[in-house]
């Protein structure tokens, strides 16, 4: 009986590491799809600031060519 009961013992430890392995397992899939989520957010934020940046870029472009334009008559 003494080999039974520890190998019951075992079993109920690797029962309980796997429940736990789950459970760490779901938290970083939860944590994993959270961040994917804020990198998809950050990545549409740093698209606009480039199509922004894009805008200001042309409007620079046409002061200074209105300016270059004033200086040159």
């Amino acid at each position: 009986m003494d080999l039974l009961a520890k190998l019951n013992e075992k079993i109920e430890n690797l029962i309980s590491n796997y429940e736990i392995l789950q459970k760490e397992n779901t938290e970083l899939k939860t944590e994993l799809e959270n961040i994917k989520n804020s990198l998809e957010e950050k990545e549409v934020e740093l698209l606009e600031c480039r199509e922004n940046m894009a805008l200001k870029e042309l409007e620079l472009e046409e002061v200074v060519a209105k300016i270059e334009a004033i200086l040159g008559k």
